[in-house]
């Protein structure tokens, strides 16, 4: 009998790490599996027309900037305490509250993250790309905000590569990022975050003063997680791993030695050459990888937003660089989930 007795505080210990990594890892992969689910209700999709309902209604007349602080402020700090309390409540039922608890994780951590329908929407931009250019820019104009009518296949091609990384943050490191401090609400609050931003969070003379908060919050709550994007896409190539994990494309030297450090150097010199602090960071190392440029000028509501460049090898763009663009993503994704998992564990054993 002592055996049983010395191991049951361990087995309880091994079910304790279990419970609290589980419902990250099942939401993960979920959304891995299924990605956003078209044919259900989606969190983001309410949040655009809370803040469309708000964005009409406030932003007209005097004091703009100050409403629509007013209204990002309010709207973020409703869905984080409207998260957490509906989470407790369920917590508190009676029967069955645990397991409750965790598919109600599950399913909003599954809600938050985004990393398979952005790979999908990408690959569908290459392959109209190779059927017309005009159903290449009709593909591409469903991931970006600019203007994409007039532009060329080299531009869809990049325009679909900058979202990419751009959007790994967005969608996929920062939620997760703001889970591992504040949890679920954390990570749905962080999402209303970044609806707002991309909704109302642009220099134009409709939204430059009512958006003008909702922008600087974005801001504030992607520092952290675009540089960290930067340094998750870039870590593999420094390893040893890098050249199997990162194959190369066919039509550039394999990234060794000097050329793998200088990675890091060209991400420090790059990653602020962007109108946003922090959107610049994994274009920089997605631009480094894949020996490239991003940037330039682009149109946005019929404004022209003269953008630096990031990188200065022009050279046209391939589906092997989307590819390769896939793999990054991907295992960075998984870096990231892996930390948090460890993050987790590590503070419930303290």
């Amino acid at each position: 009998m002592a055996p049983q007795i010395c191991g049951a505080p361990n087995r309880l210990r091994k079910m304790t790490l279990l419970l609290i990594i589980l419902p990250l890892l099942l939401g993960w992969l979920l959304d891995l599996l299924l990605g956003d689910p078209a044919r259900l209700p989606h969190p983001v999709v309410w949040f655009g027309k809370m803040i469309s309902f708000g964005e009409h209604r406030l932003n007209k007349g005097s004091h703009r900037m100050a409403k629509g602080a007013v209204m990002a402020v309010a709207l973020i700090a409703a869905v984080f305490c409207a998260t957490w309390l509906l989470r407790h409540t369920v917590s508190q039922l009676p029967l069955y509250g645990t397991a409750l608890v965790m598919g109600f994780d599950v399913v909003f951590i599954f809600y938050c993250l985004a990393g398979t329908t952005l790979i999908r929407e990408v690959r569908q931009v290459f392959l109209a790309l190779d059927r017309s250019l005009e159903e290449g820019r009709a593909q591409v104009a469903r991931i970006v905000g600019r203007d994409t009518s007039e532009l060329s296949a080299q531009e869809v091609r990049t325009a679909a590569l900058e979202t990419l990384a751009e959007n790994l943050s967005d969608g996929v490191i920062a939620p997760l990022f703001w889970y591992m401090l504040l949890g679920v609400p954390g990570m749905m609050a962080y999402k209303m975050v970044n609806t707002l931003d991309s909704m109302i969070g642009y220099k134009t003379e409709r939204y430059k003063a009512f958006g003008c908060w909702a922008a600087h919050i974005d801001d504030v709550a992607n520092y952290i997680p675009a540089r960290l994007t930067a340094l998750l896409m870039v870590a593999p190539l420094l390893s040893p791993l890098g050249g199997m994990i990162y194959r190369p494309v066919p039509s550039l030297p394999s990234p060794k030695g000097e050329a793998r450090r200088g990675i890091l150097r060209f991400v420090w010199k790059n990653g602020r050459n962007h109108a946003s602090p922090n959107s610049g960071w994994p274009e920089a190392a997605l631009a480094g990888i894949l020996n490239c440029r991003f940037g330039g000028p682009h149109y946005y509501f019929g404004q022209l937003f003269d953008k630096p460049y990031i990188g200065e090898n022009d050279r046209p763009l391939t589906t092997d660089d989307m590819k390769k663009a896939v793999r990054i993503n991907r295992t960075a994704e998984i870096m990231m989930v892996l930390l948090v998992m460890a993050s987790l564990v590590i503070r419930s054993i303290w």
